[in-house]
């Protein structure tokens, strides 16, 4: 099959250079549109399908619960279903527990003891480290499962009430299981770990300062890689599974959430989603640090489509299509076989291999403009959730000089929470995506620490 991927991506090369890979000037929309978000030609998207043949998608009598969602056609969740990620041989990732409907979100469907592997990779002394199975809500509001990392440091708790929690989201950055934080807690390092798993250190310094730590494979059971809605569910889920795995010492706790790029995605969806979403939560949260923000993916679209970040932005789709599958539904046949090849199951390191064609997405699809097509304007909106309010405090911070990330969707963030009503504060510092990470991390720590240690924030958003 990746041979085949290979073929059809030459093909297609030698159509593009067949032709002009944008279209004229004066067939541009009114509206100001990067010229790599253009359309294509329409001779180049009709002879894509016409080079490359369909992509093999199993023909199913029954969907598979994993595949299910209402109000799309057989065919649709056919290709769906072709998309998820592989099996890996472990139940906790791989098998969808029956009656799923029946459980509350939250709810507690399995647990692992995973302090051995856990304890040698962090190095800081575990009193435990607990793999929880829950309940939560896909995009489509259907009932799925999530995992999460629960990890209690050996030492004591010496402040005031309960022992609080850091809500750790990784950024997973990945399209199958073994990229996830959990699996490699689970069953230790491998050529699939995810560097920033462990990098910077915040689940150990978070540790060391006496803190519970969570680690939500925030991605859901699909690997929806940067889908905010489903992260931010899974995310408030991972809460709740914890409070009732162990109300006693988790179910009272002050909760602050953090994490970069990926990572931010999850933040932002939980901190937006957590008074529509877990109302219950709401009391206990005290801040979200998110950094390095992808918050508007019209604006990731035009920074990366076609240029050497072309792989992560197709993995980011994919990830997003599987919870939303009218984005498959625009798929040609070049874009099935690359979503149903080994790709799915890719990680961050993965994506490169995309890099070297360097070819606009544009020739993924049927639609002649999918960047300004109706489920392109639909999906912009429903990620970005442009009028939901933070119901907890916010450190937003961003690298000025980032290429792949527009600092402008960190600044528009900032800004709407501002309008919203929220409690924002915005840092900007020197340097792109690794070195402002880097620069940007021990205040966004001190600030997190303030919060967990019992201090109110401050807002610094501009009042009228």
């Amino acid at each position: 099959m990746r041979r085949s991927v290979a073929r059809a991506l030459v093909a297609t090369a030698a159509v593009l250079l067949a032709g002009p890979a944008i279209a004229p000037s004066h067939a541009e929309p009114a509206r100001p549109t990067p010229p790599n978000l253009r359309p294509l030609p329409g001779e180049v998207i009709d002879g894509v399908d016409q080079l490359v043949p369909p992509a093999d998608i199993p023909h199913l009598k029954r969907i598979p619960q994993r595949a299910q969602a209402p109000g799309y056609s057989h065919s649709t969740l056919e290709v769906r279903a072709a998309t998820l990620p592989d099996p890996v041989g472990d139940p906790m990732f791989d098998r969808w527990p029956r009656s799923l409907d029946k459980r509350a979100n939250g709810e507690v469907l399995a647990t692992r003891d995973v302090t051995g592997t856990a304890g040698f990779l962090v190095t800081v002394p575990l009193r435990s480290a607990r793999m929880l199975k829950f309940r939560s809500t896909d995009v489509q509001g259907q009932p799925i499962f999530g995992t999460a990392t629960v990890i209690e440091p050996r030492a004591p708790w010496k402040g005031a009430g309960p022992r609080p929690i850091l809500v750790n989201n990784v950024p997973i950055n990945g399209l199958g299981h073994e990229c996830t934080a959990g699996y490699t807690l689970a069953h230790g390092l491998s050529d699939r770990t995810n560097k920033t798993d462990l990098f910077p250190p915040t689940t150990q310094l978070a540790l060391a300062r006496g803190y519970t730590v969570i680690i939500p494979d925030h991605e859901g059971p699909r690997q929806a890689y940067a889908e905010p809605t489903l992260a931010g569910h899974v995310v408030l889920d991972s809460i709740r599974a914890a409070a009732r795995y162990a109300p006693k010492k988790y179910a009272d706790s002050k909760v602050a959430l953090t994490g970069y790029s990926g990572g931010a995605i999850a933040t932002n969806g939980a901190a937006k989603l957590l008074g529509e979403y877990a109302p219950d939560l709401t009391d206990r949260m005290v801040g979200a640090a998110l950094g390095g923000v992808p918050a508007d993916f019209r604006l990731l679209a035009g920074a990366m489509n076609a240029n050497i970040a072309t792989g992560v932005m197709l993995a980011g789709t994919l990830g997003v299509a599987r919870e939303r599958p009218e984005i498959l539904e625009l798929t040609n046949n070049l874009g099935r076989w690359l979503a149903t090849s080994s790709f799915k199951n890719s990680c961050g390191d993965d994506y490169g291999v995309a890099a070297p064609f360097q070819l606009p997405a544009q020739v993924l699809s049927k639609d002649k403009d999918p960047f300004n097509s109706e489920v392109a304007e639909k999906v912009y909106r429903a990620t970005q959730m442009p009028s939901t309010k933070s119901d907890l405090p916010l450190y937003i911070y961003h690298g000025a000089n980032e290429i792949w990330i527009p600092v402008q969707g960190a600044r528009n963030l900032y800004a709407e929470q501002c309008k919203l009503g929220a409690d924002a504060v915005y840092r900007e510092v020197p340097g792109e995506h690794l070195s402002a990470a880097v620069i940007a991390y021990p205040e966004a720590m001190q600030w997190l620490d303030a919060r967990l240690q019992g201090k109110p924030a401050t807002s610094e958003c501009p009042r009228s």
